[in-house]
């Protein structure tokens, strides 16, 4: 590449990682924060903790990159159209691919890294968060034996524990189960701990009673010295975890198995999944030249009425509904998956036309103007709002 090209890509380059350094971060401790349930309720180690959290990296990678691809190209060029760098490079005799071609090389990258991402490393890393999180499940003392909370195993059934003690041992257990219409059972006892009778999980109760309501309102209690509680009624099954279709390998839904209950139920799923792992790789390269059209020209936003970045990530996200709306659709109507397909495409053939007639790509005046009147508008209610606080304290003190 010239001089020229590589100073382009550079700046585009250390935008592009910062970018997605903050929004990989951001999104990612949203997913982390909706799975924290797995140690405070699962009562598992923090090692398996931090294990599912790295494993959710590469399910959010193939969303923001995109968007910090057209962050950077969008805050780069406007940059150098604000220090008049482009207009210097026009002047110079330059073509448009001298600004075009780092543009295109940082987006077919990122394009590329998605692809991988979301067809080899994606996958793997579903299947073992899958199994994490199943295994961690299928523990019942982790999961249910908890001091001090009221667990809910299934519909109708809540067990509590006061206090785990040494050795395995309960104390103050409570189980409370309406699973039975019309029956209510209320069990308590001192004492207990969970034992393995005959291959299956029991919860073993010492010195308790028993309180049983029945249709009607007739209340029985019965004591106890000893009791078992069957907990294979609803212990997990044991065995290999259930795998959706975004979770299955690509090769796999190429040819996926016939008797799979998710093949069965919807069959169109896997299809539409491996169309959307075919597309999704083309937004890196929708979103670059997106950017391109709205900030290439070293003329174009100069009188422009709202930031370049601003009108870049507003059209991307557009974009961006349109592909998960037909990705929705294509699950129930299978030509719609071809629209995974035409939006991105269609959106990059419309950016090269506005690229190749010099015609800046921007928002509709309407939205313009209401975009910029947003801040004055918020800052008008913030003062009203002061406004009226202001005049309720003052009307309460004078009275």
């Amino acid at each position: 590449m010239k001089v020229i090209e590589r100073y382009i890509m550079r700046r585009m380059l250390l935008l592009f990682l910062a970018a997605l350094a903050w929004t990989l971060a951001i999104v990612w401790t949203t997913q982390v924060l909706a799975r924290i349930d797995l140690v405070t309720d699962g009562g598992q180690s923090a090692l398996t903790f931090f294990e599912v959290a790295a494993l959710i990296i590469p399910t959010v990678i193939p969303i923001v990159v995109p968007f910090a691809v057209a962050g950077a190209v969008a805050q780069t060029l406007s940059g150098m159209n604000a220090d008049s760098e482009l207009v210097v490079i026009n002047a110079a005799g330059a073509s448009r691919m001298t600004v075009a071609k780092p543009v295109l090389i940082l987006a077919v990258a990122a394009a590329i890294f998605c692809f991988l991402i979301q067809n080899v490393v994606e996958p793997y890393a579903r299947q073992r968060n899958r199994e994490l999180i199943t295994n961690a499940r299928a523990d019942f003392l982790s999961l249910v034996i908890q001091e001090g909370t009221f667990r809910k195993i299934e519909d109708g059934l809540f067990v509590q524990v006061g206090e785990r003690l040494p050795g395995n041992q309960l104390a103050g257990l409570f189980v409370a189960d309406s699973r039975e219409e019309g029956v209510d059972l209320i069990y308590y006892a001192k004492t207990g701990s969970v034992v393995d009778l005959a291959n299956a999980k029991a919860l073993l109760m010492n010195d308790g009673v028993i309180q049983r309501k029945a249709t009607g309102g007739d209340i029985s209690i019965v004591h106890f010295t000893s009791y078992a509680f069957d907990l294979s009624a609803f212990e997990p099954e044991a065995g290999a975890a259930t795998l959706m279709p975004k979770d299955q390998s690509t090769a796999y839904l190429f040819n996926p198995d016939r008797n799979d209950r998710h093949y069965k139920r919807s069959p169109h799923s896997f299809r539409n999944e491996l169309h959307k792992r075919f597309s999704e790789w083309l937004y890196p390269i929708t979103f670059a030249l997106i950017a391109l059209a709205v900030a290439g020209d070293a003329k174009s936003h100069r009188e422009a009425r709202i930031h370049p970045l601003v009108t870049t990530i507003c059209i991307a996200l557009f974009v961006r509904w349109m592909g998960y709306f037909a990705e929705g659709q294509g699950k129930n109507q299978p030509l719609l998956n071809y629209a995974l397909y035409a939006v991105p495409i269609g959106m990059a053939l419309v950016s090269v036309w506005c690229i190749r007639t010099q015609r800046a790509m921007e928002l509709p005046i309407g939205w313009v103007d209401r975009i910029n009147a947003l801040p004055t508008r918020v800052s008008r209610l913030i003062t009203d709002v002061r406004l009226r606080i202001s005049n309720a304290r003052a009307g309460g003190g004078s009275v």
